[in-house]
């Protein structure tokens, strides 16, 4: 068993994951301040919520003029399972005292993945804090970066970035799609939100399609195998030399 963080392999395999998932925070500062949130704005939002899927969801609605109250909602809607993450990992690594609070904030895909894919208790926590922590900072670091940037360009819609909130939120889901029973719900739900989107206000839609889904997933829970749980989206232990390798975002971030 490894003594020192330098020969922990849950550390090493968090701290690649850090470093390729911080780099992503890069674009959400700059779209966020395209779609209309300041600096700080999009500071906070990025340190408080810190979910990948959830801010690139909050920013999309906002691009699309939806209210806040709809961008709040669908940045919920789309973090519900890091409250089922947090139950596995409470289970798993029994954090006391002050670092509950700490592992509950930094509970995310990446963070989890790390974690379980590790069969030794002690390289498990290192995994999870150094992949959690890691991706914390340097998430915030970038989208301060992206979001200067972002200020410095001017009006969004001279550069096409008016519409690049949705096009990021959708590169973030498609590497999500790793099975046809995953593919057929994201078909449905886009259909559930094309035929909304002429009847409701702008955030709505995306409303729509997540209860699909929730409903959708709820009764095929229900026919499930024993045993079948909730995965995460990344899986930080495929080949990294292989061609499909690849790392996930913030709670997807």
């Amino acid at each position: 068993m490894p003594s020192s963080l330098r020969d922990s392999p849950g550390a090493r395999v968090g701290l690649s994951i850090a470093i390729a998932t911080g780099l992503y925070g890069t674009s959400f500062g700059a779209l966020s301040v395209a779609s209309g949130l300041d600096i700080w704005q999009t500071a906070a939002l990025s340190l408080l919520l810190f979910s990948g899927g959830s801010q690139f969801a909050f920013i999309g609605v906002i691009a699309g003029g939806g209210t806040p109250v709809a961008a709040a909602s669908a940045a919920a809607l789309l973090g519900i399972r890091n409250a089922v993450y947090g139950m596995q990992l409470n289970a798993l690594l029994h954090p006391r005292g002050w670092r509950r609070f700490a592992a509950a904030h930094v509970t995310i895909d990446e963070s989890l993945a790390t974690s379980t894919g590790q069969p030794d208790p002690l390289e498990q926590r290192r995994g999870f804090w150094v992949a959690g922590v890691g991706i914390l900072v340097l998430w915030n670091a970038f989208t301060l970066v992206g979001a200067f940037a972002g200020d410095a360009l001017g009006d969004p819609k001279r550069w096409g970035l008016d519409g690049a909130a949705v096009a990021a939120f959708l590169g973030l889901l498609w590497p999500r799609l790793r099975s046809r029973e995953a593919g057929a719900i994201a078909v449905v739900c886009a259909l559930a939100t094309v035929v909304a989107v002429p009847f409701v206000p702008p955030g709505i839609p995306i409303l729509v399609a997540a209860v699909v889904a929730a409903t959708i997933g709820w009764f095929g829970s229900a026919r499930a195998p024993e045993g079948e749980g909730l995965e995460p989206d990344i899986d930080p232990y495929r080949g990294a030399d292989s061609p499909g390798h690849s790392t996930g975002t913030a709670g997807d971030t």
